[in-house]
């Protein structure tokens, strides 16, 4: 039998849903949508083995004590997504040469919230950019961070991987296109559902892995055995019907560096 629980993006309610499973006496605990519900379970349980998925660095949120050798009760899947955001501040300033200003979204509640936005910073000042953190935890505060970016003169937008955005991918794809923003986001999915560009691992990928660590545990290996698996394959995705319709040129150095262009 599998138990499910979701929190609906709500982070609040992830230490009772994590603790309902625990009370169950499950097998492993198996924690999708990056570093809330795994931190979450682990706060939960020090005995019942956990496996995360698609969580941003694991080492600096606290999850594990470092990557090759975890310890404890957890491992499971990386995706390393700060240091991705700071690549999309990079590749937006790129195909976005004017902007002096650069826009991050950015969700307070979750616990990598400051490492995605020290990477941003950090990124546009090489650059000579300015970065304008944008906040947003829910629906009403999405629609908010984008109205406010005509007012912070921002010529784009990052938008890094995180679960609560993920959850709302279509709804910032609309907004972004309502704003005539150009954005870039770090899962492929952004893309090829209407956003202009992305740059990062697969979201799919890291899934794959986890649950295949979830299979080794219930076969009798121990988490703390298993080393943080990290991404290996990084793709860049450029939806052209988007950049059209902004009134954007996407550079031949991005059009042949693309693994995937959307027409």
């Amino acid at each position: 039998m599998i138990a499910f629980r979701w929190a609906e993006g709500r982070y609040d309610r992830l230490p009772g849903l994590a603790t309902d499973l625990v009370d169950l006496r499950v097998a492993v605990l198996f924690t999708a949508g990056g570093p809330p519900s795994a931190i979450a379970a682990k706060a939960a349980t020090a005995t019942i083995p956990i496996v995360f998925s698609a969580v941003i660095e694991a080492v600096e949120v606290g999850l594990v004590t470092s990557l090759n050798r975890p310890g404890g009760n957890i491992t499971g899947m990386s995706l390393m997504t700060a240091q991705f955001g700071a690549k999309s501040v990079e590749l937006l300033k790129e195909l976005v040469p004017g902007a002096a200003v650069i826009a991050y979204l950015v969700n307070p509640s979750s616990p990598a919230a400051k490492i995605y936005s020290k990477a941003a910073v950090t990124a546009a000042s090489a650059l000579g950019i300015a970065v304008r953190v944008v906040n947003a935890s829910t629906e009403h505060e999405l629609d908010e961070a984008f109205a406010s970016l005509a007012n912070l003169g921002a010529g784009g937008l990052v938008v890094p991987g995180e679960p609560f955005f993920d959850s709302q991918r279509d709804r910032i794809v609309a907004l972004a296109a309502r704003h005539a923003v150009p954005a870039s986001y770090t899962l492929r999915e952004y893309a090829v559902a209407g956003g202009l560009m992305s740059y990062g691992p697969s979201l799919a990928d890291s899934y794959r892995r986890a649950g295949v660590y979830v299979g080794r545990v219930l076969k009798g290996e121990k988490p703390a055995d298993l080393p943080v698996q990290q991404p290996t394959k990084f793709d860049l995705i450029i939806n052209l019907k988007t950049a059209k319709a902004l009134g954007l040129e996407i550079p031949d150095r991005l059009l042949a560096l693309a693994d995937e262009v959307v027409e």
